[in-house]
């Protein structure tokens, strides 16, 4: 595979980091911001590295529902091995939250995911007619345009 980043060293530096600048500090990010901005190659695998994240909180939170739906349903129609089965789903379950919470924690994907929503809600917020846009609390107009309280 041909690497076509435009600075190979900042790229091989983010390509360890999964592409996740997230945790560096403001003043540090500024290179790095520049270089996602300017190499389309980092940008996309940013871009991969995120739908990866985002498809595993996905997949864990997916997989937490089934194993409550399967005690549920276990529960409601008391098979001959209730209990067993019972256990297996609490158990599949807590597992799958505990997978979840990690790669909550581990991964871009819920500041990503905020900040999507952050965007969407100022494009509705936008496209609002006026009269009811000045209805909206000013603390909700904060957080949707991201500045800080003043």
């Amino acid at each position: 595979m041909r690497n076509d980043c435009i600075d190979p060293i900042v790229g091989g530096i983010l390509a360890g980091w999964r592409y996740d600048i997230s945790g560096i500090a403001p003043a540090m990010r500024g290179d790095y911001e520049d270089h996602l901005a300017t190499c389309e190659h980092c940008r996309a695998r940013q871009r991969f590295h995120r739908r990866i994240d985002i498809g595993l909180l996905v997949l864990t939170s997916l997989s937490a529902a089934v194993f409550l739906a399967a005690f549920v349903a276990v529960r409601y129609f008391a098979p001959r091995h209730a209990l067993e089965l019972e256990l297996l789903a609490a158990g599949g379950f807590g597992v799958s939250v505990a997978m979840a919470i990690m790669v909550g924690i581990t991964t871009p994907a819920p500041l990503v995911v905020k900040r999507a929503a952050r965007e969407t809600a100022r494009q509705v917020h936008d496209r609002l007619p006026e009269e009811i846009r000045n209805r909206i609390p000013e603390e909700v107009r904060m957080k949707i345009s991201g500045e800080p309280p003043q």
